[in-house]
């Protein structure tokens, strides 16, 4: 049985919900079909550069103190449980139940000190913007993904330049893959997994009645061609071409497909847990794979959500016994698969939640919402690795030293991908133009 996948658009502007799915027959007339998106991706200018980035949404935030930041000297009710471990670069210790990274400490920078969130507010905007979502242009902040896509299209044109692996989670935000804002629906991830996978299964469609179908669209073109003075839709019938292209690429069916990876491999990811976690993600360990497969396929950038971080009661048995092995599995896993294929100079890989955990520990063994400071984790693109980025004072909950915001991290993966994010602007929907990220957030130049 063939399926064929199409991408998600999220909201429109309008507020209005899509399918996440493009059926076949929404190749025609009527609404935004995929050769529009690819009209619009083409108008924006393919590149040809292989630079890549992997980021991964810690959904609900983890406790920072509770896996790169451990206070040993701080009083009881706030050091927790946990215990450091050394890792194999001097003077670097972490969680005790993170050993397998602390073995690649040397491939690593926990970033100690990530600031951003204004309100402590559950949602994965700030991770896959790098922006508040507080205060925002007509039309909303587009996450990197729709960005890069936009700028340098696709390596592939039969591989999307942007996909997001998160399915749908009982808290939206939870299962955003990031939104495309005032650049549009055409810029939005291709989604997938999800709701209606069935609609995108052929069962009796044969290759001779897809050219059936071709063809009947081609004959409504000749018709808009002849209505139409403006020359949009001129050259319709290439973007239809690569549209059919891209849905029964084999190329991208076969990034999709795991079981074409050795056993060796996907033992080494694990499967970790399909099911959502509570109404966050899943723990699937597979999508740690999927990402780098796609990557490797031509994606530009691919995101995936993990998990459910909100430890409000039970912080220490849930980050021991049910997120941290398994997130450290895929995590390093795909670190140490990116080394060995000698694609950790192109490809960068950053983890994070929206923002940190209390320093007190209440009365239900939980961490409350903390926005002062979190933690984050990069890999890869050829940056400066075995360091520690920032610095909390004694109990955890206070920067001193080296705040790092998410807009300084999102100015480094552009300018890893070749991308100004200063220089570069585009315009909201009012017309108004933007640069990439806010000119107060440098980047990065521990990372450089």
């Amino acid at each position: 049985m063939f399926k064929i996948f199409g991408p998600s658009t999220g909201k429109l502007c309008d507020g209005v919900s899509r399918r996440e799915f493009l059926q076949i027959g929404a190749l025609g007339m009527g609404g935004l079909a995929l050769p529009q998106l690819l009209e619009a991706e083409a108008r924006a200018g393919v590149g040809k550069s292989h630079k890549a980035v992997i980021m991964i949404y810690l959904v609900g935030a983890p406790p920072h103190q509770d896996m790169f930041d451990l206070k040993m000297d701080a009083p009881r009710e706030i050091r927790g449980e946990f215990k450091p471990i050394r890792t194999n670069v001097p003077g670097i210790e972490i969680c005790e139940h993170l050993p397998r990274m602390a073995r690649i400490m040397d491939k690593l920078v926990p970033i100690r000190t990530m600031y951003g969130s204004p309100d402590g507010d559950h949602d994965s905007f700030i991770c896959y913007t790098g922006r508040s979502k507080r205060e925002q242009p007509p039309g909303g902040w587009p996450s990197l993904g729709s960005t890069v896509g936009k700028l340098l299209g696709g390596t592939e044109r039969s591989v999307p330049p942007f996909v997001g692996l998160a399915p749908k989670a009982g808290h939206p935000p939870y299962g955003s893959p990031g939104l495309p804002g005032f650049l549009g629906p055409g810029h939005a991830a291709f989604r997938p997994s999800g709701p209606g996978m069935e609609d995108l299964t052929l069962n009796d469609i044969t290759v001779e009645r897809l050219e059936d179908r071709k063809a009947l669209l081609a004959g409504f073109d000749r018709f808009r061609r002849d209505v139409d003075r403006s020359g949009l839709v001129e050259g319709m019938d290439a973007f239809q071409q690569q549209a059919l292209g891209m849905l029964t690429s084999s190329k991208l069916a076969a990034a999709l497909d795991v079981s074409k990876e050795s056993s060796k491999t996907r033992e080494r990811y694990g499967k970790g847990d399909t099911k959502c976690y509570g109404d966050g993600a899943p723990r699937n360990l597979e999508h740690f794979l999927l990402a780098r497969r796609l990557v490797e396929a031509g994606a530009r950038v691919v995101t995936l959500n993990f998990g459910r971080w909100d430890f409000h009661s039970n912080n220490f048995s849930e980050a021991r016994d049910t997120h941290l092995p398994l997130f450290e599995q895929g995590f390093t896993a795909l670190v140490e698969d990116l080394y060995e294929r000698g694609m950790d100079q192109d490809v960068s890989v950053v983890a994070w939640g929206e923002f940190g955990r209390t320093p007190i520990i209440n009365k239900d063994a939980g961490r409350d919402h903390w926005p002062r400071v979190g933690c984050g984790v990069l890999s890869g693109g050829g940056m400066r690795m075995g360091q520690v980025i920032g610095a909390t004072d004694r109990l955890g909950g206070e920067i001193a030293e080296r705040g790092v915001h998410f807009g300084e991290v999102f100015a480094t993966l552009y300018s890893r991908l070749g991308i100004d994010p200063y220089a570069t602007q585009f315009t909201d929907l009012a017309g108004r133009p933007h640069s990439l990220v806010d000119s107060r957030h440098e980047i990065m130049k521990e990372l450089i």
